[in-house]
């Protein structure tokens, strides 16, 4: 039988999660559980994403943390049910070609993270005693496409 060896060489692409871990998580439920009982109603849910990439002091490592903010209002008064905010974070070592690193940075790796903060986002709500909330998958290539539009932008003016 004949054994494989890695044929990957020092210099191709490489990716590496280093470490994943939870920066900050909040979550506040000011209207628990009195709000549960008077709705009649479903509650009008807001979700905010956003990513940030931070070099660190070594050659290729990154860290890639999003944060995911979600706040439920409940009622013709719009009170308060809960506010979620988590910052999700990802150490990655990079060793890709200089004009791909910053698509992979801000598509591929929150890509590779967002299943594990949307299951933290929806744990906490049930703990909470709240049906569990389920963040939409979302399109890191188009929030990659709207920010470098934005930029451009700024910068012509």
């Amino acid at each position: 039988m004949a054994q494989t060896q890695d044929t990957q060489t020092p210099n191709a692409p490489a990716v590496q999660i280093i470490a994943q871990y939870v920066k900050d998580l909040s979550f506040e439920a000011p209207g628990l559980p009195a709000m549960l009982l008077g709705m009649t109603t479903p509650p009008a849910i807001t979700v905010d994403i956003d990513v940030k990439v931070n070099k660190t002091d070594q050659d290729g490592v990154f860290t890639v943390e999003l944060t995911i903010k979600a706040n439920a209002t409940a009622g013709e008064d719009k009170k308060t049910l809960f506010i979620c905010e988590l910052v999700y974070g990802g150490l990655v070592a990079m060793n890709v070609p200089k004009e791909h690193l910053e698509p992979m940075l801000l598509v591929e790796i929150p890509h590779l993270l967002f299943p594990y903060a949307r299951a933290i986002i929806s744990n906490i709500t049930r703990d909470a005693g709240l049906p569990p909330l389920q963040v939409n998958p979302i399109d890191f290539a188009a929030l990659y496409r709207q920010r470098s539009a934005q930029n451009q932008q700024e910068k012509a003016n």
